[in-house]
């Protein structure tokens, strides 16, 4: 089947218009200028890894969402089949992702939470072997960025977030994925005082863009999240095959309109998800698959978002 390719009309270029939020302008992408990658790429495509801890009994007055992936609403009990679900992903699921990225030479970016890296360390040494970059991911998955927090509740959580990451890793992290893409009205506002330099939690673009805060500038890659492996087949019950299909697809179309003005992909997977024995063939397929495809700048998150920044 023939694919549409996306009309840029250079010359009816129209004012940026504010957005509901004061982050960004409204500025379609018809309207920009054409944005380039390295050598040229028509696509800048980064894998980002969830590494996160479910709590069998989260702190007094922590917010999880309903929906929670992996739990069923919390009982009177601890929820036994969601924590180890999760930490099944941390124990053997991220080793099998971390074996079909490497076979392709792509490093992925890591989000981790406190309790990983705290408690995790054969995960952590596996990690730094392999070079991943590692973005803040908050406490536990169980511990979500609500409006419900104080200002000063949140701009804590952040910072102790990230200094957690530092003692473990060595360095701080540049970028922030928060816990179920969790953000409060303040948070790319605190994310950018703290010295956070790009956010992933924003689904809104086939590009990068600068972010406008009260703390500093930020950078917003924004994630593939109808491509996430647990919106996907848990949420939305799409066949893994299906699935595989899609993210080809989207590289299909994506490579197609970045002739025109480069695109990007993030795209985040879990380890307790795409980590299991019967799923990771799909993953490994999809890598074949789009490895034999040109121009594709396989990168990090970090790696678009500082290009991005000196030329945003």
């Amino acid at each position: 089947m023939k694919r549409a390719q996306m009309v840029r009309k250079p010359k009816t270029r129209a004012t940026p218009q504010p957005t509901e939020n004061s982050f960004y302008p409204r500025t379609p992408i018809i309207a920009r200028p054409r944005f380039a990658w390295p050598n040229d790429a028509k696509l800048a495509l980064a894998v980002m890894v969830s590494l996160e801890h479910y709590e069998l009994q989260p702190p007094a007055g922590s917010f999880q969402p309903v929906n929670l992936p992996g739990g069923m609403g919390r009982a009177p009990y601890p929820d036994v089949r969601a924590h180890s679900q999760r930490a099944y992903g941390n124990r053997v699921g991220v080793f099998r992702i971390m074996r079909a990225l490497s076979q392709h030479g792509i490093k992925a970016t890591a989000a981790v939470d406190v309790w990983t890296a705290r408690n995790c360390p054969a995960l952590v040494a596996s990690l730094v072997e392999y070079g991943w970059e590692i973005a803040g991911h908050g406490h536990a998955v169980t511990q979500v960025i609500s409006e419900k927090m104080t200002e000063a509740d949140e701009r804590k959580y952040i910072r102790t977030a990230l200094r957690a990451l530092e003692d473990v890793f060595g360095a701080r992290p540049a970028g922030w994925h928060g816990p179920e893409y969790g953000e409060s009205t303040r948070t790319p506002a605190l994310l950018a005082e703290l010295g956070v330099k790009y956010v992933m939690d924003w689904p809104n673009d086939e590009q990068p863009y600068r972010m406008t805060t009260d703390g500093g500038p930020l950078i917003s890659l924004p994630v593939a999240v109808d491509l996430d492996d647990v919106f996907s087949y848990w949420q939305r019950r799409i066949p893994m095959a299906r699935w595989q299909r899609a993210v080809s697809e989207a590289i299909d179309q994506l490579l197609l309109d970045g002739s025109e003005s480069g695109r990007m992909m993030l795209l985040n997977l879990h380890p307790w998800m795409i980590g299991q024995p019967w799923r990771i063939s799909f993953l490994e397929a999809l890598l074949e698959d789009i490895a034999k495809r040109k121009g594709i700048w396989f990168t990090t998150a970090g790696e678009i978002a500082a290009w991005a920044d000196a030329r945003l």
